[in-house]
């Protein structure tokens, strides 16, 4: 059977190497090496061993992800015609992508894997440092830093940073959580006698011209932990946390007697604030305002986790799952020309989704809690969508002037229907919500502007003079007309 043993050279001098490890590369043939850039291949090759790199490969690929596959390729291959011994810096497995690759193929293939124990390069930092992990570790790879969790709370070990251009991206992610000023340490050459050199440094340093010799392939970075009084950036789950502590025995009596249907009011209120941020262009305030919508999720999946329902890791699992299913552009192969064709694949996913056969069914579905003029808008997209529509925006205000006859004529009945008085008015908003939609004005925040600007207007009439001598409710409909009028030539 075809095979490969995978060797690990230990992270510095011959003295961190087993004395199996050592032995193996002494008898083969010819070992092939991922990198010969490792402080012990010079004194293996005095010893007699011969040694074949696959450093070349580096230059010839553009990503280390393609370097990874196309060596974990090569030696699959070559393991076909004849056994192949493979040495890898440090441990085989700690941070070793090619033989990540090589475990997930090798067996398909047929090819037996076998392993040398390699000291890792963890313990050559831990003795360089002279730090217990035991209290907690949390180790990244810096090329993956950007789509990785901080934990502030746990010392952070950082591989693989390289040069400048690495370290300017490490230093970003990581100002993000720590302050500028937090002092990490620049750890290069652990465990190699003459060349180990540790550098304590404030972050914002990191890729300073003064530190760039620094940055290397034996380079790492060591974050210390924060103390969580200070400074600290809170993550998800903690906020899962402490919500769960709120909801505990020994917690919170308000928090504890809430419900899914005494938080509804909320969860509502917080939206329409989020909204009012989003109007003002005031960014602080929505910052704090997303926290409250934020927190009403983690509240409602809390109760419902009690309960055995769900919890909010189902909730986010639930909303990824929608998100690659609902953009097949993007995780997929389908393509598509703009926006417009993305939200028309989207309502198809959306019925195929719900098992939604008719277009009554999806309005049906519109929730009742929405703003009417916002539910009305939805359903009259959806049946545009099937080509229930006016050819322009014409035919939609001549409605408008329709259903305005017939609400005159409902008011002038001899007999007054209040039900069709009020259907008629119905109508009457429904045909202006048309005309909205014809014209892309979302007819909510439309409405929300003009009422925002009647009560400016009208302040300015109970602000005036004559209302402040008189009182505002002697003045007559002539004076509060004019005031009205002089309001409204100065708000723009």
């Amino acid at each position: 059977m075809a095979k490969i043993t995978v060797v690990g050279m230990g992270p510095g001098t011959l003295d961190f190497m087993t004395i199996k490890s050592l032995e193996t590369l002494k008898n083969a043939p010819v070992v092939r090496l991922r990198t010969a850039r490792h402080p012990v291949v010079k004194p293996l090759e005095d010893l007699g061993c011969r040694f074949v790199s696959y450093d070349d490969y580096y230059e010839q690929y553009e990503t280390f992800e393609e370097v990874y596959e196309a060596i974990a390729s090569d030696l699959l291959k070559r393991a076909m015609l004849e056994d192949i011994v493979y040495a890898v810096p440090g441990s085989p497995f700690v941070a070793e992508n090619t033989v990540e690759r090589l475990i997930e193929q090798a067996t398909v293939q047929g090819i037996e894997l076998d392993f040398v124990h390699g000291t890792s390069f963890l313990d050559a930092m831990i003795h360089t440092l002279k730090l217990d992990p035991v209290s907690g570790l949390s180790i990244l790879d810096a090329f993956k830093i950007e789509a990785t969790e901080i934990v502030q709370t746990m010392d952070l070990l950082i591989l693989q940073v390289y040069d400048q251009a690495i370290g300017s991206m490490v230093k970003l992610r990581l100002m993000d959580f720590y302050p500028d000023d937090h002092d990490i340490l620049i750890v290069r050459a652990a465990g190699i006698p003459g060349e180990e050199k540790v550098t304590r440094i404030p972050l914002y340093q990191l890729d300073r011209a003064e530190h760039l010799d620094a940055l290397d392939h034996l380079t790492s970075l060591w974050i210390p932990r924060i103390d969580t009084k200070v400074d600290h950036r809170y993550r998800f789950s903690e906020l899962v946390a402490i919500m769960k502590r709120l909801r505990d025995v020994n917690g919170c009596p308000w928090d504890r007697k809430q419900t899914h249907q005494s938080l509804r009011q909320y969860l509502i209120e917080e939206a329409y604030e989020v909204v009012d941020t989003i109007d003002n262009d005031d960014l602080p305030a929505l910052e704090e305002e997303l926290g409250d919508v934020l927190l009403q999720v983690v509240f409602h999946s809390e109760i419902a986790a009690e309960n055995g329902y769900f919890d909010v890791t189902d909730v986010i699992s639930g909303i990824c799952r929608k998100l690659i299913h609902r953009h097949p552009h993007v995780f997929g192969a389908l393509s598509v020309e703009d926006a417009e064709e993305v939200v028309t694949n989207w309502e198809q996913i959306k019925r195929e989704e719900k098992a939604i056969e008719s277009v009554t069914e999806a309005m049906k579905q519109l929730p009742m809690a929405l703003p009417s003029t916002l539910r009305a808008y939805k359903a009259q997209k959806k049946a545009a969508g099937v080509g229930f529509d006016w050819p322009d925006v014409q035919g939609a205000f001549e409605k408008i002037h329709e259903e305005i006859d017939e609400l005159l004529e409902e008011m002038h009945a001899e007999e007054r229907d209040e039900s069709k008085l009020s259907g008629e008015v119905g109508d009457l908003l429904f045909a202006v919500i048309n005309v909205s939609r014809f014209l892309k004005v979302n007819p909510e925040l439309a409405l929300n502007k003009t009422i925002e600007k009647f009560i400016r207007r009208f302040q300015v009439i109970e602000e005036s003079e004559p209302a402040k001598a008189r009182g505002l409710e002697n003045l007559s409909l002539s004076e509060m007309d004019n005031l009205w009028n002089r309001a409204k030539i100065n708000d723009l």
